[in-house]
Formats: C-alpha cells, structure tokens, sequence
C-alpha cells in the first residue's frame, strides 16, 4: 500500500532563522519506517491565514498531514485555532484536557493562558503528552504536534501506533572515493529513468584530510526494484573506475 504524508512546521521563530529546527529529519525517518514517506515539508509563519491555507491545501493532497510549532499558551500560539477554522469547526474547551491541565497545574495557577492549551477543535483527538502533559490533537487527517523537539517525539511516540501504515521505505547505498559525481551523472540518470518510482539519489562529500566522493543511494518502497537499481549503480561505479564500498562513507 502506497501512502504519503506531508510536513508543516510552523513559526516565526524558523523563518528568522532564530530557532533551528531539529523535527524534520526525526519524522522523515520514522514516517519512512511507517510506510507513510514525506513528500513535502513547508515552512511557515504565525499568520492565520497562511496557516488556514495551507492545512486547507496540503490535507487534500496527502494520506497524512503532521505539523509543529504553535500550540502553546502564548498569543502567538495560534495552530489549534486555526486548524480548527480550515475544518470549519469551532476552537473550544476539551473538557477531559481541561480536567487533566487543571489538576496539573493546580487551580491557582492553572490561568487563562494555560487554560487556552485545554482547547481543541471540536471532534479532535488529543494526542497524549508525557513530557508537559498538554496535547497535541488529530482532526481528520491532521495531526497537530509540539514545535519543542523533546515534546515533539513524545507525542509522535504516542501517534505512530494509531497511523495505519503503508509498504515501509527501504534503501541501499554505495560510496566510492576519488570519483567525482560528474563521472557518474550520465549513467545515474539513465538508471533513474529505469526505476521511474525509486529515489536515486546522488551525494558528494568532502573530508577535512583529503577524502573526496560520492555517496550513491536507491530508496523506495519496492524492496526487489531498490535491490535491482542498487546493483546496477554498483556496476556503473566499477566501469568508471571506481571501487564501490557499501553503506554511508566515514566521517
């Protein structure tokens, strides 16, 4: 089964480049793992209408949707809200999340900041949080998680289970050292025109010693097409000259 999955992270704080973010290559290995592969990650601001239209857009182009980043109890938190108005539904007070923040917190301090993290969209979800205890949520097929990356894995934690799963990615890479990716372009793209629905990919590295190559990798979610492309990339570095050597090339 072929599904797909796509990635929004969202904040301001990206964009400036104040805040690197660590969630993409975690999901993009694990969805791989799940059979759900990303096809496209966006980047975008704490603007309510870009947010709208973008879940709006990518939900309808992908199996699963996964964002990050917004779900706090800051003015700027605005996902949940948001999201809730991409699917037309009202933004309003969980009341078994309300119940679990609330005696987390403890009345006194359980304020009004914190009481807008007891609110989902209604008909969510909630995605359970270990780490703080606030939950992301699931609407449709959309999954709301932390931008925090801690917070952020624990969650997926708790997601990844309920996702139904598809063929899982599976990939096979050769390096070689003293080639150049320009050697191998022609061959690798006649190759890739072979295997239309793998990812053949092409890597050049450089080492602080001296060490130059490239990293050549088949992926894809037919493991007999992957093992075929594999061993013909591994034919093309050997009648270029090279030796290929398999798996990642050293540090």
């Amino acid at each position: 089964m072929r599904r797909t999955s796509a990635l929004i992270l969202i904040g301001n704080e990206i964009l400036s480049g104040r805040t690197r973010d660590e969630n993409i290559q975690f999901l993009a290995k694990n969805l791989g793992e799940l059979g759900i592969p990303l096809r496209e990650v966006r980047v975008i601001p704490d603007v309510r209408e870009t947010i709208i239209r973008t879940v709006t857009e990518i939900r309808a182009a992908y199996d699963e949707v996964f964002t990050t980043g917004g779900i706090g109890p800051t003015h700027d938190d605005i996902t949940a809200p948001c999201v809730a108005e991409a699917f037309g539904v009202p933004w309003e007070i969980h009341p078994p999340t309300f119940a679990l923040l609330e005696e987390y917190f403890r009345k006194t301090e359980f304020n009004t900041a914190r009481q807008r993290m007891a609110k989902l969209p209604r008909g969510a979800t909630p995605i359970a949080n270990p780490v703080s205890l606030a939950p992301g949520f699931t609407i449709g097929n959309v999954h709301v998680l932390a931008g925090v990356p801690r917070i952020m894995r624990a969650m997926f934690g708790e997601l990844a289970p309920t996702l139904r799963p598809g063929e899982p990615v599976f990939s096979l890479t050769w390096h070689v050292t003293s080639l150049y990716e320009g050697a191998l372009a022609e061959g690798l793209e006649a190759i890739q025109t072979r295997y239309p629905d793998l990812d053949i990919g092409s890597y050049p590295f450089h080492r602080g010693d001296g060490r130059y190559g490239v990293a050549l990798v088949a992926k894809g979610q037919d493991r007999e097409a992957v093992t075929r492309a594999a061993t013909e990339i591994h034919t093309l570095i050997e009648e270029k000259g090279g030796t290929p050597v398999q798996g990642e090339p050293p540090l």
